[in-house]
């Protein structure tokens, strides 16, 4: 009887329905935190995802194949994100220079940063050129990691990692440094925690979720043409 329940909970469908239960757990626990930085969907469900594929002894590779439906639906869902910044169009008159200034400039500081804080730490080479990507989208940071000769799986935790601390941290800390602008709120947030980032802003105010997923697409652009430039200096 145990092992039938195991083998039940361990099924694709059973993992797709505890990956959707623990998002909308984490809507829930945001709603009735009246939207608490730490009630973020997406890292409760992560949370409630890894507890169970630990308990139920579930290899990640095959999790992944189960929530294969979910990743798909990703793609559309980013795309979908052009819409309210179809809306703001015309908030972009007189800030196209210097938000892209801000993007390339933003993006060789991660990297940068990145990179001198893992060696200062003591990491090796092989951790630089994994971490160096970490605020883009997770599947850039994959390839561009994969083409810098880094760890693609281990990139794609740093790009999570680094997602989630910007959603939770990112509007306090632009609270605390008085920054009050929709646009440049939506820029910063975006540029370094992508699509959990640019979800939060979005749900804050529809100017600074625009600029945040416009942010995000152009800052996964900006690291991966500045990672090989810069991987001739840093790596």
């Amino acid at each position: 009887m145990t092992d039938t329940v195991l083998d039940l909970g361990r099924s694709p469908l059973s993992m797709l329905a505890i990956t959707l239960v623990g998002y909308q757990l984490g809507r829930w626990l945001q709603r009735r935190s009246r939207g608490h930085a730490l009630a973020q969907p997406v890292l409760v469900a992560i949370v409630v995802a890894g507890l169970a594929i630990t308990v139920l002894d579930v290899d990640y590779p095959d999790y992944r194949d189960a929530t294969e439906l979910i990743a798909f639906w990703l793609g559309p869902a980013t795309v979908a994100l052009a819409v309210p910044l179809h809306r703001q169009a015309d908030r972009l008159k007189g800030f196209v220079v210097p938000l892209l200034a801000a993007i390339l400039v933003g993006a060789a500081v991660s990297i940068v940063s990145a990179v001198l804080i893992a060696r200062a730490l003591g990491a090796d080479d092989l951790l630089e050129r994994t971490i160096a990507p970490k605020a883009a989208t997770t599947p850039v940071a994959i390839a561009v990691a994969d083409a810098a000769g880094g760890v693609p799986s281990l990139a794609a935790v740093f790009a999570i990692a680094v997602g989630i601390l910007g959603a939770v941290a990112g509007p306090a800390v632009l609270n605390l440094l008085r920054i009050r602008d929709r646009r440049a709120r939506g820029l910063a947030v975006g540029a370094v925690s992508h699509g959990i980032g640019a979800s939060r802003m979005l749900r804050e105010d529809e100017t600074e979720g625009a600029f945040a997923g416009l942010s995000m697409g152009l800052s996964a652009l900006a690291i991966s043409l500045l990672v090989p430039l810069l991987a001739l200096w840093l790596l």
